[in-house]
């Protein structure tokens, strides 16, 4: 790096660098105290020091956080490279000690996390990783990993912004079902000739009171708008397929978290069409290398268990 010290004196250090991009890429003082191990004041006084040495403003304090000047992203833009190339080549624990690297902090979805990832990734356990999850909705998941709250986030939103790294991990189809029984009393083939009208008077179970899956799906696939009250609202969709399976009613379910319903026949798909609804999912990471060589590995490991999904 030059050396930017209009004064001519010594270039930063390595610790004020490393603190300063922690700062630069979670947007907060004290998400990136977390990062770096820290604690905020020492953080502050950091980049202060860091501030005096280059004799530029590099933060602007916001209500919540802090917004980089544009010295601070020119100095981002130069650091960060050599900074992660360092950080990947020392692993996260400090050389000859023989610590184990720390647990990755993944979060996601309860429902795919239960279904397919963590499957995917027990096999990794025995290998010496440790996990920590979380679930929740993404956007405050995603507000998390920005925060230092997660390393590694599955989510159903594509983020914006310098902060984060977002590669595809999964395309979920959704599936129109019921049971049996209540496919009986539709009647085969009725949803396709009729359209929603097959559906009328059938009880709607939904994650949410505001049927967001079903209506899309009544959206996409029939051209209307889903008129109606939710008959049973269950916070998670397993337990959606569980009431649906039990005769509850008619619901919208990613193919991946019905399947072996569908096998087995307690439910059944009233309706195939050539274009089903699809919803994206992402793998999401903060920008750069982490210090933790497992969170690589886990991140590597979904994206090709994910090729089966």
């Amino acid at each position: 790096m030059t050396d930017r010290n209009p004064d001519g004196g010594a270039p930063p250090d390595l610790n004020q660098l490393r603190t300063f991009l922690a700062v630069h890429r979670s947007g907060s003082f004290t998400a990136a105290a977390a990062l770096v191990g820290l604690s905020q004041p020492t953080v502050t006084a950091q980049i202060r020091a860091l501030e005096r040495r280059l004799g530029r403003r590099l933060f602007e304090r916001l209500p919540r956080g802090v917004s980089p000047t544009p010295a601070a992203t020119e100095l981002a833009a130069e650091v960060a490279g050599p900074l992660d190339a360092l950080v990947g080549a020392a692993g996260h624990a400090p050389a000859g000690t023989g610590a184990p690297p720390g647990p990755v902090h993944l979060s996601g979805p309860a429902e795919m996390l239960c279904a397919l990832v963590l499957p995917a990734l027990a096999p990794l356990v025995d290998g010496g990783l440790r996990l920590r999850v979380g679930t929740g909705l993404a956007d405050d998941l995603l507000a998390g990993l920005r925060h230092g709250q997660a390393d590694l986030v599955v989510s159903s939103v594509r983020p914006r912004g310098r902060v984060v790294d977002a590669e595809v991990l999964m395309d979920e189809e959704f599936v129109l079902v019921a049971a049996p029984a209540w496919a009986e009393r539709i009647g085969p083939g009725r949803a396709e000739r009729d359209g929603p009208a097959a559906l009328r008077g059938a009880p709607l179970v939904s994650y949410a009171a505001d049927l967001p899956i079903l209506r899309r799906y009544w959206r996409h696939v029939f051209g209307t708008r889903l008129a109606g009250p939710a008959a049973v609202v269950v916070p998670d969709l397993r337990g959606v397929a569980a009431a649906v399976a039990a005769g509850a009613g008619v619901s919208v379910l990613p193919r991946y978290l019905c399947a072996g319903d569908l096998a087995s026949g307690a439910l059944v798909p009233l309706l195939e069409p050539a274009d089903p609804p699809i919803n994206t999912a992402f793998l999401v990471r903060r920008a750069g290398a982490s210090g933790n060589p497992h969170v690589a590995m886990v991140r590597d490991h979904l994206l090709r268990a994910a090729r089966s999904w």
